[in-house]
């Protein structure tokens, strides 16, 4: 009964993000454990994880010792947590306070519970006594975030740049390979080895965190923190970007009803509404019915705010007068004559950037290990661009010698569109790529069940390798060189890990086995002195994938070929058409986003490992003049995702004495 609640609670179903207690692979293991054999029945059932038991059982009576040794605590009180072994630092029980039996076991800890129990400094510590920023440079949020002074951002115009790393990953599997987790724990781990390192993340949307996805601020000892508040409301920014965004939707319309020039067509309205929400039913609505009174009925929509234009705008600003600029560009329909209207035609532009003012200034907060940490921006990198806002991490550049970031999901999507798209638009330029994977979700790529995944498969390693390997291609591609970053999962095996390096060996990139979700920096060590090799050695040669000059029609046929492995692309006409008026109206040198799936290089989800000669079909583009780029949606991609069968959302809840739990 015991072993069964407590797999209720912890239980996180990789593929969907959320709690999963009834899942058959969950019921199936669950048994497994209640009916273990009698050499392991003396061992208490609430001290193991599952992949504990699953090795132990597999193994037979022989490793008995070392099967008691798994379900003890480890060094400094910290226990394995549910599918790994996590060997925690020798003094995080005096920095977390882990409470323990007297016979030393305990129940393994969620993200959140760790991060609950994270000994956090003052913000105003950390910022000046790891950023050198004073006290009046920052607008305090409670005790453990602030913002930073724009004031003071433009002081530090004159400074030099420090060094940018750009942390990606394989295509992502439902085996999960943490690249949040890594980006946390290479920067802690660049500043454990004596190195001044600060972190650029993107902000958590309420979507995912009460869909199927879960946090965005890392895990296990990797983190940062407060970790509640980073998932939740945070300092409001994505609030503002969905005011601001609808705002301007509400001024459309208004323009409508009062017969304002320019004329906007109602049935040429492309402006859609946001809201920071998984809702399925916003996708596609009629609003202004019920009479004359509440305007012109038309089709309309919504998108979640990280998937929006005003979101990538944001992110892509340099600064308020940039901001503001770039909002009075976003084109929202035409006229009866097809000519353009934009939001500084309905005099939207001034107010929306009232609104996003105080959202520009970047967020400050810190990791577990107290390292600093800006979380500014969050567009989703499957329909939108996939960086946290350029502001953030130039301003990082200048506090720090090493910068490290994140784009999200796999390298053909949130790398791609950080070199074409943020780089091209800001100046910055990476020296360096960590690109994370792990054996199991190779195996995955190389088709092996994910029941399987435990078996060793050296042959399956080799044949999933072939996704790494073109990402790392690609990245070359853009003159990145890059260090690939293993997470050790306890069902590794020497002879795959071995083999995984030696392929990598043979690309020319180094491969470094890391154990920072349990172990924090210190568990990244080899990791962060590898980057800063990597970095300081001079190797990148950085280079966009097309030229501004390009066609839009060409660019979207290059990414796909050169990135995805694309034999051609597949475009109706009046997708060409729409391109094709795009660039008569000025917008022909915009970069190109792509908005697909995550889960493969091709637009079919389920095909895993690294397809080519596929053929990519684009069902439609959307204009985004404010973010200065063009977006190509491609196969069955929404811009407003839906809740799963069982959300994340259900097992979110306050205890009695007001704490957070279920989340993450």
């Amino acid at each position: 009964m015991g072993a069964e609640r407590h797999l209720d609670e912890l239980v996180r179903d990789p593929l969907l993000g959320e709690r999963q207690p009834d899942a058959p692979h969950i019921r199936a293991e669950r048994r497994a454990i209640n009916d273990r054999p009698p050499h392991l029945s003396s061992i208490p059932a609430l001290d193991w994880s599952i992949s504990d038991y699953t090795d132990a059982i597999e193994a037979g009576p022989e490793p008995r010792d070392r099967a008691a040794r798994l379900s003890r605590a480890g060094p400094g009180g910290c226990r394995p947590r549910l599918g790994r072994l996590r060997p925690c630092q020798p003094n995080q029980s005096r920095r977390f306070a882990v409470a323990r039996g007297e016979d030393q076991h305990r129940n393994p800890q969620s993200n959140i519970e760790i991060a609950q129990e994270a000994a956090m400094r003052p913000i105003v510590d950390v910022a000046r006594d790891k950023l050198g920023i004073p006290e009046d440079a920052i607008s305090q949020y409670g005790k453990f975030k602030a913002k930073i002074s724009l004031d003071y951002i433009r002081s530090l115009a004159g400074r030099p740049n420090g060094k940018l790393i750009l942390v990606t990953a394989i295509t992502p599997t439902p085996a999960g390979e943490g690249k949040t987790t890594t980006t946390v724990g290479l920067g802690d781990a660049l500043n454990h080895i004596g190195k001044k390192a600060m972190l650029c993340l993107r902000e958590a949307s309420l979507g995912p965190c009460f869909g199927m996805k879960g946090g965005a601020a890392g895990g296990g000892y990797a983190q940062a923190v407060p970790m509640e508040d980073i998932n939740l409301h945070f300092t409001g920014d994505l609030h503002a970007i969905g005011a601001a965004n609808n705002l301007l939707a509400a001024m459309v319309d208004n323009h409508i009803y009062w017969g304002g020039e320019p004329a906007i067509d109602p049935r040429r309205v492309t402006w859609r509404r946001a809201i920071d929400m998984n809702d399925r039913a916003l996708r596609s609505i009629v609003n202004s019915l019920g009479g004359v009174a509440n305007g012109f009925p038309r089709e309309d929509g919504f998108d979640i705010t990280a998937a929006s234009q005003i979101m990538a705008t944001f992110c892509l600003a340099t600064d308020l007068q940039d901001l503001q600029r770039r909002l009075g560009n976003i084109v929202v329909g035409q006229t009866r004559a097809r000519k353009p209207v934009r939001a500084a035609d309905v005099q939207a532009a001034g107010a929306m950037a009232v609104l996003l003012k105080d959202a520009l200034a970047p967020n400050l907060v810190q990791t577990i290990e107290n390292n600093p940490v800006f979380i500014h921006g969050g567009p989703f990198a499957n329909i939108a661009h996939g960086c946290n806002s350029v502001l953030a991490t130039t301003t990082a550049l200048k506090l720090v010698d090493y910068t490290v970031t994140e784009a999200g999901f796999g390298a053909d999507l949130g790398a791609e569109k950080f070199m074409d798209i943020k780089c091209r638009q800001s100046g910055i330029r990476p020296d360096a790529a960590v690109v994370v994977a792990t054996v199991r979700a190779l195996k995955m790529h190389g088709g092996v069940a994910r029941d399987a995944l435990r078996e060793e498969n050296v042959a399956a390693v080799e044949k999933g390798f072939t996704n790494l390997q073109r990402h790392l291609a690609n990245l070359r591609t853009f003159g990145v060189p890059a260090v690939v970053s293993v997470n050790r999962f306890t069902a590794d095996t020497p002879a795959e890990l071995k083999r995984l390096t030696e392929l990598c060996a043979a690309e020319g990139v180094k491969a470094v086995v890391a154990d920072h979700w349990a172990r924090g920096g210190e568990g990244a060590v080899e990791l962060a002195r590898t980057v800063v090799e990597l970095a300081d050695s001079g190797k990148a040669k950085f280079q966009f994938l097309y030229p501004d000059e390009m066609p839009l029609l060409d660019k979207i046929r290059t990414i796909a070929q050169r990135i995805y492995g694309a034999r051609d692309i597949e475009v109706p006409s009046a997708v060409r058409d729409q391109l094709k008026q795009f660039e008569e109206q000025g917008f022909g040198k915009f970069p190109v986003c792509i908005a697909k799936t995550q889960y493969s290089f091709t637009t079919n989800p389920d095909l895993k490992g690294a397809p080519k000669d596929h053929i990519v079909g684009v069902r439609e583009v959307r204009l985004s003049a404010g973010a200065e780029f063009v977006v190509a949606i491609c196969g069955e991609i929404m811009t407003m995702p839906g809740l799963p069968r069982v959300p994340a959302a259900n097992n979110i809840t306050l205890t009695e004495d007001g704490r957070v739990t279920g989340l993450f």
